[in-house]
């Protein structure tokens, strides 16, 4: 996708981090847009300031965990301005804890937003967008699925978000595939974001009362929860930055987007062992004291 000058952008978990610098820069390169976020006061905000700047905004209110959320900011994109170029299934949530000490409403809330989001996004999006195809033979359209490096590694007591990220990756190159096999004009990006400083790590704040659960955290999850404030709150890689990489990303037609290649490093170890039939290795094994610190809180 070349030109974004007058195209459509939709762009979920807009209020807050990397959503509301999608907005920014798709603002910045004229598009318009149409922006979603369960927080409505932070929605507000972010449109306020596009509005204000001259940015056409349609915005909405939206659980991507519900098909019919979806769908609606789907038909009202297209109600408002007649297609769809550009989709970010971005909306995502946090969550860790070893394995055993998550709840049942863990795993749903969890899986609920940053799977069956992206999910709901590809099913309801991608057929739009082939729609919007039809009508127009110069129709060039590209979609970008947040996962995270957590979706290419398993660190310990993160093991509910390791399995949505996952899933989220093997989804992307899937649709990758897909749409190649079919020859649509449209391309797909997976976005694999390490440590960035964005409001993942306070998602709690906007979980649903009936998937809260019986119960105070556990050790475990609170462990969990702290190291990864701190480690998104020390990230060197802004949001900002993110957005400026995903935008290149995407004028170059490419699938894989990182924000920290040298992360890759634990990847590649983590292939090494799988061919050769060794166990897991160790996923702090350049970085120790972070497992020491989990350990000792444990």
């Amino acid at each position: 996708m070349q030109n974004f000058n007058g195209k459509v952008a939709v762009i979920t978990g807009a209020g807050s981090g990397l959503g509301r610098e999608f907005a920014e820069t798709a603002a910045g390169l004229g598009m318009k847009l149409v922006l979603a976020d369960v927080q409505a006061d932070a929605l507000e905000k972010v449109t306020d300031a596009l509005l204000a700047r001259g940015t056409e905004v349609l915005a909405m209110v939206c659980d991507v965990s519900k098909a019919a959320h979806v769908q609606e900011l789907a038909d009202s994109a297209v109600a408002r301005f007649h297609g769809i170029h550009l989709v970010f299934n971005n909306a995502g949530v946090g969550s860790g804890g070893l394995l055993w000490e998550n709840s049942e409403q863990d795993w749903e809330w969890v899986l609920g937003v940053n799977l069956w989001g992206v999910i709901h996004g590809v099913r309801i999006f991608t057929r739009t967008m082939l729609e919007c195809a039809k009508k127009d033979p110069s129709f060039e359209g590209h979609i970008v699925n947040t996962a995270s490096m957590a979706g290419l590694l398993n660190a310990p007591a993160m093991g509910v978000y390791n399995v949505s990220k996952h899933a989220v990756v093997s989804l992307s190159e899937t649709l990758y595939h897909d749409l190649e096999l079919v020859g649509a004009p449209i391309g797909t990006s997976v976005l694999c974001p390490y440590f960035v400083p964005t409001g993942i790590s306070h998602s709690h704040r906007n979980r649903p009362e009936d998937l809260r659960g019986e119960g105070g955290p556990t050790n475990s999850q609170i462990a969990a929860q702290a190291l990864t404030v701190k480690a998104v709150q020390s990230g060197k890689v802004s949001a900002a930055d993110v957005s400026r990489m995903t935008f290149e990303a995407i004028a170059e037609k490419r699938f894989w987007i990182f924000s920290h290649p040298q992360a890759l490093g634990g990847v590649e170890e983590g292939m090494k062992a799988l061919l050769e039939g060794r166990n897991p290795p160790d996923p702090y094994a350049a970085t120790p004291h972070i497992r020491d610190i989990l350990k000792a809180k444990l």
